[in-house]
Protein backbone atom coordinates (compact mmCIF):
# COMPACT_ATOMS: atom_id res chain seq x y z
CA UNK A 1 0.00 0.00 0.00
CA UNK A 2 1.05 3.61 -0.61
CA UNK A 3 2.77 5.39 2.20
CA UNK A 4 0.36 8.31 2.45
CA UNK A 5 -2.31 5.95 2.35
CA UNK A 6 -0.36 3.90 5.17
CA UNK A 7 -0.11 7.41 7.18
CA UNK A 8 -4.07 8.00 6.78
CA UNK A 9 -5.00 4.45 8.28
CA UNK A 10 -2.59 5.17 11.59
CA UNK A 11 -3.97 8.38 12.24
CA UNK A 12 -7.59 7.22 11.79
CA UNK A 13 -6.50 4.55 14.23
CA UNK A 14 -5.59 7.59 16.48
CA UNK A 15 -8.86 8.98 16.03
CA UNK A 16 -10.61 5.90 17.27
CA UNK A 17 -8.53 5.81 20.28
CA UNK A 18 -9.31 9.39 20.77
CA UNK A 19 -13.00 8.94 20.02
CA UNK A 20 -12.96 5.66 22.49
CA UNK A 21 -14.22 3.83 19.25
CA UNK A 22 -16.74 6.20 17.75
CA UNK A 23 -14.96 7.01 14.73
CA UNK A 24 -14.17 3.56 13.55
CA UNK A 25 -12.97 3.29 9.77
CA UNK A 26 -13.37 -1.08 10.49
CA UNK A 27 -16.97 -0.38 10.14
CA UNK A 28 -16.61 -0.98 6.15
CA UNK A 29 -19.26 -3.82 6.69
CA UNK A 30 -22.49 -2.16 8.39
CA UNK A 31 -21.54 1.43 6.60
CA UNK A 32 -22.09 -0.86 2.87
CA UNK A 33 -25.45 -2.11 4.30
CA UNK A 34 -26.28 0.94 4.86
CA UNK A 35 -25.11 2.64 1.50
CA UNK A 36 -26.87 -0.18 -0.41
CA UNK A 37 -30.17 0.60 1.44
CA UNK A 38 -30.16 3.91 0.85
CA UNK A 39 -29.41 3.63 -2.69
CA UNK A 40 -32.25 1.64 -3.55
CA UNK A 41 -34.43 4.25 -1.81
CA UNK A 42 -32.69 6.86 -3.57
CA UNK A 43 -33.24 5.40 -6.50
CA UNK A 44 -36.82 3.56 -6.16
CA UNK A 45 -38.74 5.67 -3.48
CA UNK A 46 -41.64 2.90 -3.52
CA UNK A 47 -39.04 0.11 -2.48
CA UNK A 48 -37.31 1.81 0.46
CA UNK A 49 -36.64 0.03 3.06
CA UNK A 50 -34.42 -0.04 6.32
CA UNK A 51 -31.19 -2.97 6.41
CA UNK A 52 -33.07 -5.38 8.95
CA UNK A 53 -31.24 -5.53 12.04
CA UNK A 54 -30.04 -9.09 11.94
CA UNK A 55 -27.83 -8.37 8.47
CA UNK A 56 -26.98 -5.51 10.80
CA UNK A 57 -25.84 -7.34 13.81
CA UNK A 58 -24.14 -10.16 12.00
CA UNK A 59 -21.87 -6.95 10.11
CA UNK A 60 -21.03 -5.08 13.20
CA UNK A 61 -19.21 -8.60 14.57
CA UNK A 62 -16.49 -7.61 11.84
CA UNK A 63 -15.81 -4.22 12.56
CA UNK A 64 -12.51 -4.70 14.90
CA UNK A 65 -10.34 -2.57 14.14
CA UNK A 66 -7.26 -4.17 15.68
CA UNK A 67 -7.42 -6.73 13.19
CA UNK A 68 -6.83 -4.47 10.91
CA UNK A 69 -2.70 -4.57 10.50
CA UNK A 70 -0.54 -2.47 9.52
CA UNK A 71 3.13 -3.61 8.80
CA UNK A 72 5.07 -0.24 8.04
CA UNK A 73 8.22 -2.03 7.27
CA UNK A 74 6.97 -3.19 4.25
CA UNK A 75 3.48 -1.10 3.68
CA UNK A 76 1.26 -3.53 3.80
CA UNK A 77 -2.11 -3.16 5.39
CA UNK A 78 -3.62 -7.16 6.26
CA UNK A 79 -7.17 -7.59 7.72
CA UNK A 80 -7.19 -10.47 9.36
CA UNK A 81 -11.08 -10.85 9.43
CA UNK A 82 -11.86 -11.74 5.66
CA UNK A 83 -15.90 -10.31 6.41
CA UNK A 84 -14.24 -6.86 7.13
CA UNK A 85 -14.19 -3.84 5.20
CA UNK A 86 -12.57 -0.66 5.84
CA UNK A 87 -14.69 2.75 5.49
CA UNK A 88 -12.63 6.10 5.49
CA UNK A 89 -15.26 8.27 4.44
CA UNK A 90 -15.24 9.73 8.16
CA UNK A 91 -11.80 11.15 7.75
CA UNK A 92 -10.70 10.78 3.96
CA UNK A 93 -11.47 14.00 2.75
CA UNK A 94 -10.53 16.22 5.57
CA UNK A 95 -7.15 14.19 5.89
CA UNK A 96 -6.39 14.68 2.39
CA UNK A 97 -7.41 18.70 2.60
CA UNK A 98 -5.15 18.81 5.33
CA UNK A 99 -2.37 17.43 3.25
CA UNK A 100 -2.60 19.61 0.34
CA UNK A 101 -2.83 22.81 2.57
CA UNK A 102 0.57 21.62 4.02
CA UNK A 103 1.92 21.39 0.84
CA UNK A 104 0.43 24.68 -0.27
CA UNK A 105 1.87 26.29 2.91
CA UNK A 106 5.58 24.38 2.50
CA UNK A 107 5.86 26.21 -1.11
CA UNK A 108 5.02 29.33 1.14
CA UNK A 109 1.47 30.33 -0.75
CA UNK A 110 -1.10 32.46 2.00
CA UNK A 111 -3.74 33.83 1.24
CA UNK A 112 -5.79 30.67 -0.08
CA UNK A 113 -9.31 28.84 1.08
CA UNK A 114 -9.53 25.10 0.11
CA UNK A 115 -13.19 24.42 0.03
CA UNK A 116 -13.54 20.69 -0.07
CA UNK A 117 -17.91 20.20 0.37
CA UNK A 118 -18.76 20.40 4.25
CA UNK A 119 -14.68 20.82 4.81
CA UNK A 120 -12.83 23.98 4.61
CA UNK A 121 -9.60 24.78 4.98
CA UNK A 122 -8.13 28.51 5.31
CA UNK A 123 -4.32 28.94 4.42
CA UNK A 124 -3.18 32.44 5.90
CA UNK A 125 -5.46 35.02 5.70
CA UNK A 126 -6.77 37.56 2.86
CA UNK A 127 -3.83 39.31 1.03
CA UNK A 128 -4.90 42.66 2.45
CA UNK A 129 -4.64 40.97 5.57
CA UNK A 130 -8.22 40.19 6.87
CA UNK A 131 -9.43 36.97 8.26
CA UNK A 132 -11.36 34.99 6.01
CA UNK A 133 -15.28 35.14 7.19
CA UNK A 134 -16.74 31.36 6.88
CA UNK A 135 -20.77 30.80 7.20
CA UNK A 136 -21.94 27.79 8.66
CA UNK A 137 -24.97 26.34 6.23
CA UNK A 138 -28.49 26.47 7.34
CA UNK A 139 -30.16 23.27 6.11
CA UNK A 140 -33.86 25.03 6.58
CA UNK A 141 -33.22 28.44 5.56
CA UNK A 142 -30.95 30.81 2.63
CA UNK A 143 -29.55 32.85 6.25
CA UNK A 144 -26.39 31.19 7.67
CA UNK A 145 -26.19 29.76 11.08
CA UNK A 146 -22.59 31.32 11.68
CA UNK A 147 -19.84 33.48 10.78
CA UNK A 148 -16.47 32.68 11.26
CA UNK A 149 -13.23 34.36 10.94
CA UNK A 150 -10.44 31.99 10.64
CA UNK A 151 -6.96 32.55 9.60
CA UNK A 152 -5.05 29.01 9.03
CA UNK A 153 -7.75 27.14 10.58
CA UNK A 154 -10.53 24.51 9.24
CA UNK A 155 -14.03 24.34 9.88
CA UNK A 156 -15.70 20.96 8.89
CA UNK A 157 -19.48 20.26 9.24
CA UNK A 158 -21.29 16.96 9.67
CA UNK A 159 -25.00 16.99 8.65
CA UNK A 160 -27.84 14.66 8.46
CA UNK A 161 -29.68 16.89 5.90
CA UNK A 162 -26.83 15.38 2.92
CA UNK A 163 -27.29 12.37 2.14
CA UNK A 164 -30.73 10.55 3.60
CA UNK A 165 -33.46 8.77 2.04
CA UNK A 166 -36.78 8.54 3.36
CA UNK A 167 -38.84 4.80 4.63
CA UNK A 168 -42.79 5.17 5.19
CA UNK A 169 -42.21 9.21 5.50
CA UNK A 170 -39.06 9.16 7.89
CA UNK A 171 -35.58 10.01 6.54
CA UNK A 172 -32.93 8.44 7.31
CA UNK A 173 -29.31 9.90 7.39
CA UNK A 174 -25.46 8.28 6.50
CA UNK A 175 -23.79 8.95 9.72
CA UNK A 176 -24.61 5.65 11.35
CA UNK A 177 -23.95 5.09 15.10
CA UNK A 178 -21.70 2.64 16.07
CA UNK A 179 -23.51 0.94 19.07
CA UNK A 180 -27.37 1.19 17.93
CA UNK A 181 -26.43 0.58 13.95
CA UNK A 182 -28.35 3.48 13.49
CA UNK A 183 -28.60 6.92 12.41
CA UNK A 184 -27.57 8.93 14.93
CA UNK A 185 -30.32 11.41 15.93
CA UNK A 186 -29.15 13.65 18.66
CA UNK A 187 -28.12 16.51 16.28
CA UNK A 188 -29.01 18.07 12.53
CA UNK A 189 -25.58 19.11 12.65
CA UNK A 190 -21.82 19.59 14.26
CA UNK A 191 -19.57 21.53 13.44
CA UNK A 192 -15.73 21.68 14.23
CA UNK A 193 -13.49 24.79 14.17
CA UNK A 194 -9.37 23.59 14.89
CA UNK A 195 -6.06 24.15 13.19
CA UNK A 196 -6.07 20.09 11.51
CA UNK A 197 -8.77 19.59 8.51
CA UNK A 198 -8.51 15.85 9.53
CA UNK A 199 -8.88 16.13 13.29
CA UNK A 200 -11.59 17.97 12.63
CA UNK A 201 -13.36 15.62 10.05
CA UNK A 202 -12.82 12.72 12.52
CA UNK A 203 -14.30 15.16 15.60
CA UNK A 204 -17.69 16.27 13.35
CA UNK A 205 -18.72 13.01 12.69
CA UNK A 206 -17.81 11.55 16.52
CA UNK A 207 -19.35 14.28 18.18
CA UNK A 208 -23.05 13.96 16.13
CA UNK A 209 -22.62 9.98 17.64
CA UNK A 210 -22.18 11.38 20.52
CA UNK A 211 -24.42 12.48 23.59
CA UNK A 212 -23.75 16.44 24.12
CA UNK A 213 -22.41 16.15 27.76
CA UNK A 214 -20.75 13.25 25.92
CA UNK A 215 -18.89 15.63 23.26
CA UNK A 216 -18.61 18.70 25.23
CA UNK A 217 -16.11 16.56 27.55
CA UNK A 218 -14.31 15.54 24.82
CA UNK A 219 -13.85 18.83 22.73
CA UNK A 220 -12.62 20.37 25.86
CA UNK A 221 -9.53 17.84 26.51
CA UNK A 222 -8.44 19.12 22.71
CA UNK A 223 -6.54 22.41 23.05
CA UNK A 224 -6.83 23.57 19.48
CA UNK A 225 -10.73 22.32 18.92
CA UNK A 226 -14.19 23.95 19.36
CA UNK A 227 -17.68 22.37 18.24
CA UNK A 228 -20.86 23.90 17.94
CA UNK A 229 -24.32 21.66 18.20
CA UNK A 230 -27.77 22.21 16.61
CA UNK A 231 -30.41 20.09 17.73
CA UNK A 232 -33.51 18.79 15.50
CA UNK A 233 -35.46 21.69 17.03
CA UNK A 234 -33.04 24.25 15.92
CA UNK A 235 -31.29 24.97 19.33
CA UNK A 236 -27.84 25.40 19.09
CA UNK A 237 -24.79 25.29 21.51
CA UNK A 238 -21.05 25.46 21.62
CA UNK A 239 -18.09 24.65 23.84
CA UNK A 240 -16.25 27.21 25.73
CA UNK A 241 -13.55 28.57 23.30
CA UNK A 242 -16.01 28.84 20.26
CA UNK A 243 -16.51 32.36 20.63
CA UNK A 244 -13.10 33.25 20.03
CA UNK A 245 -13.88 32.45 15.90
Amino acid sequence: VDRRIIDMLLYAKEMYNLTDGVMNIAMGSVLSLWHDYRTIGMDNPTEASLPPMNKLLSAAEHTDIEKMVIDEENCTVTLTDPLMKLDVGAIAKGYATERVALHLEQKGVTGYVLNVGGNVRTIGAKADGDNWTIGIENPDSEEYLAYLSLNGQSVVTSGSYQRFYYVDGKAYHHIIHPDTLMPAENFTSVSIVCNNSGLGDALSTALFCLSYEQGKTLIETISDAEAMWVTKDGNITYSSGWKNF
